[in-house]
């Protein structure tokens, strides 16, 4: 099956979209705290269930698969025309988006992991030393702060897409300028 442009688009924007709402709704539903529980020796700490750990994975799995997406999306062949990677590099400034696109989407994957995974952590181990008076939970602000880098980055794969649309234009009308100037000079000689 051929995809257009414009489908391959919808999924990134759609993915990335996905995975704001839900890291947004992750962070909103995230643990304030646990109810310590004195014990002989050990802090016990007590969870209520937590949302934010399945919400933050489901996150980063539409994070990923709008980065997947957004780069397939770049060197796909188009109307059965590919080009040679290194021409979409030769442009700056499709490389300095595609570069910073990249950068965006794993600091999004981080933030995201980051704190789900934290969260994780602490409602597994739920013993503490003597001492503790508050029950630790994953980093606030976090889960949130993914959430827009991970908009952000389907945002920039879609200027990448333009970047590559422009880039793939140029390729081939200098093919086809090169082509009738093939035509003509063999034309020309006979």
């Amino acid at each position: 099956m051929a995809f257009s442009a414009l489908q391959l688009s919808l999924g990134v924007i759609t993915f990335g979209v996905i995975s704001f709402v839900l890291g947004i709704v992750a962070e909103n539903k995230k643990l304030q705290s646990g109810t310590p529980i004195k014990g002989r020796g050990a802090v016990i700490c007590t969870y209520p269930s937590d949302p934010a750990i399945p919400l933050g994975y489901l996150s980063f799995a539409f994070l990923v698969a709008s980065t997947v997406v957004g780069y397939l999306a770049l060197f796909y062949p188009y109307k059965g025309k590919s080009i040679p990677h290194s021409v979409f590099f030769k442009s700056r400034t499709f490389f300095v988006f595609f570069n910073i696109t990249l950068f965006t989407a794993g600091l999004g994957a981080a933030l995201t992991l980051w704190p789900t995974i934290e969260e994780q952590h602490y409602l597994k181990n739920k013993v503490y030393p003597i001492g503790t008076d508050e029950c630790p939970t994953g980093r606030v602000g976090l889960l949130g702060g993914g959430a827009f880098l991970s908009l952000d980055s389907s945002l920039l794969w879609l200027v990448a897409l333009m970047l590559a649309s422009n880039v793939r234009d140029d390729y081939f009308d200098e093919v086809d300028g090169e082509t009738h100037l093939v035509e003509a000079a063999v034309s020309a000689n006979i």
